[in-house]
């Protein structure tokens, strides 16, 4: 490496210091240390609630975000903002617990995620349908596609934006084969196995067709009960799902048609909607809002303190992902 790129780095390097040091500096001052010592107080659990619409402080209305993949990324120091899995829980967990919680309108705009996660939130919204009666609205953005729809299935009511893309029910499952590349250029494979299918889905070896059917049967389990669960939320029977669960996606339209939505409206209609069904009107609607304190600082807000860039989303990326194959309900990754 030549003098001058050693020096470009190094100039480069000491601006991105300053950069840093400057930014840091200007987020603590400016911070409202009063406000953030009460957040302190509070607790730990990273959100607080805003009131959007005043009214009664004994039947309230609930509005919950779903935004971005649905996956548990853990608290990555580069995790991309978007979809919190451990915080949405939650949220949920809140609304099951406070008797004053009269409804929730949950705003989905997801392509959907991980099975397991989708799972989740499936679970807790059933647990405080049955175990509250509290009813669930969802309002639908410009994606509530595969697990976004899994999530919204069991809703009282799903409202769509005429150019929301939804559906996309079915599950998948993708690794990379990079075996005849590492062929061509001379590179081996030492794998110890315990087992035969130890390495399934391994990227340095082509799959067999027994090992094809193994997975195809595991696919097809949850395939079916992402089925059963829309079949069973929207009222439908399992073979009118099907006709529209082999993954293909819809706009709004399409939705209302095949049963899978309600009618056209935002978050507001579907807020406007639930107080007229449920008697509501006097309600209040607040929603879950981020906190930042000391945390925040040092992770939750890791962006506003480095400012955000190509490089960190790929990083948070890379950082988030998971290495290894697994079952997504998700529409658009690949």
């Amino acid at each position: 490496m030549n003098m001058k790129r050693w020096i470009a780095i190094i100039v480069a390097a000491v601006l991105i210091f300053i950069s840093v040091g400057v930014n840091s500096l200007s987020y603590i001052f400016t911070r409202d240390f009063n406000k953030l010592f009460d957040e302190l107080a509070e607790g730990s659990s990273g959100y607080g609630e805003m009131i959007i619409e005043q009214g009664s402080l004994k039947d309230r209305i609930a509005v919950l975000k779903v935004d971005g993949i649905i996956q548990d990324t853990g608290s990555s120091l580069f995790a991309a903002d978007g979809y919190n899995h451990k915080q949405f829980m939650s949220q949920l967990n809140d609304i099951l617990n406070d008797k004053t919680v009269k409804g929730v309108v949950l705003s989905v705009n997801s392509p959907g995620g991980g099975v397991v996660e989708s799972s989740d939130i499936y679970d807790a919204i059933k647990e405080i349908q049955e175990k509250r009666e509290v009813p669930i609205y969802v309002a639908m953005g410009g994606m509530a596609a595969s697990g976004g729809y899994y999530i919204s299935a069991p809703a009282e009511k799903i409202f769509v934006h005429p150019e929301t893309i939804t559906g996309s029910i079915g599950v998948i499952m993708e690794s990379v084969n990079y075996a005849k590349l590492a062929e061509k250029y001379g590179i081996d494979f030492n794998t110890i196995k315990t087992g035969p299918y130890k390495d399934i889905m391994s990227g340095s070896r082509e799959m067999t067709e027994e090992e094809h059917e193994m997975l195809q049967e595991i696919i097809n389990d949850s395939y079916e009960r992402f089925v059963s669960i829309v079949a069973e939320g929207r009222d439908m029977s399992v073979a009118d799902v099907k006709k529209v669960a082999d993954g293909r996606i819809l706009n709004g339209r399409q939705a209302i048609e095949s049963h899978l939505a309600d009618e056209v409206g935002k978050v507001a209609d579907a807020i406007d909607a639930l107080k007229a069904d449920y008697n509501l009107q006097d309600a209040s609607v607040f929603e879950y809002s981020t906190m930042a304190g000391f945390g925040s600082l040092f992770g939750v807000e890791i962006g506003n303190l480095f400012g955000r860039s190509l490089e960190t989303e790929m990083i948070g990326k890379l950082l988030s992902d998971y290495d290894a194959p697994r079952m997504m309900y998700l529409y658009g990754e690949k």
